[in-house]
């Protein structure tokens, strides 16, 4: 939803307000204007109604950025799982990883905003929850290097300082992507897997190993 969409004059049209609204009406400001620069009164202007009709629909403001936080981290995890299930060759999960992240900042712009800029934020225990999570995420990443590392595809001297690297390239996506850009997000994630393997100092020449996965009809992004 666009700040220009939001017109009290035409809250007579809009569809009934839901949580759910409140939430994204707080993520587009969030994103925009950061979390400390939006006041509830224009959470609740954006969506056409009075400040005390929002608490209706809302606890607190921080209430509403730990929902944002929280929901994003978690998807980040799931889309990592996801992206890596059954795979058990190092190339092939790094790729996947980096895809599903890659993607994810391309076509969740505001959430990635959100959570990388407004996360301290956050009251305990929310912060230390989401700390963690970020955590895990990118020790599994790093495990990933590490493993490659193991077979002989990557060379690198620290998995961790690799991860660290390609996690942190990947955020940035988040700030310069736009959808009529020369780019699409499936160009860009197929670019960025690029980039990572060779952070990760893959060896492309050497013998694959047995087992090791292919792209074929399964994978419809490639």
């Amino acid at each position: 939803m666009s700040l220009a969409q939001a017109d009290p004059a035409a809250a007579g049209a809009r569809p009934a307000v839901t949580a759910d609204a409140v939430l994204d009406a707080a993520l587009t400001l969030f994103a925009e204007r950061g979390y400390h620069g939006t006041a509830v009164s224009q959470i609740a202007a954006s969506l056409g109604i009075r400040t005390p009709s929002l608490y209706n629909h809302m606890r607190s403001k921080q209430d509403l950025l730990e929902a944002v936080i929280g929901r994003t981290v978690d998807a980040v995890l799931d889309d990592f799982r996801t992206a890596v299930d059954g795979l058990s060759d190092p190339v092939e999960r790094l790729r996947r990883a980096v895809r599903a992240y890659a993607l994810r900042h391309a076509t969740h712009r505001r959430e990635a905003l959100v959570a990388n800029r407004d996360t301290a934020s956050l009251p305990e225990p929310a912060r230390t929850r989401v700390r963690q999570r970020e955590r895990d995420h990118e020790r599994a990443v790093r495990a990933i290097i590490s493993d490659g590392v193991g077979t002989g595809d990557f060379h690198v001297g620290s998995p961790a300082l690799a991860s660290f690297a390609i996690l942190e390239m990947c955020l940035s996506i988040a700030r310069w992507f736009r959808d009529d850009g020369a780019r699409t997000a499936g160009q860009v994630a197929d670019e960025y897997e690029d980039f990572a393997l060779r952070i990760a100092g893959f060896v492309p020449d050497r013998p694959a190993p047995a087992g090791r996965a292919q792209r074929g009809p399964a994978d419809p992004n490639h």
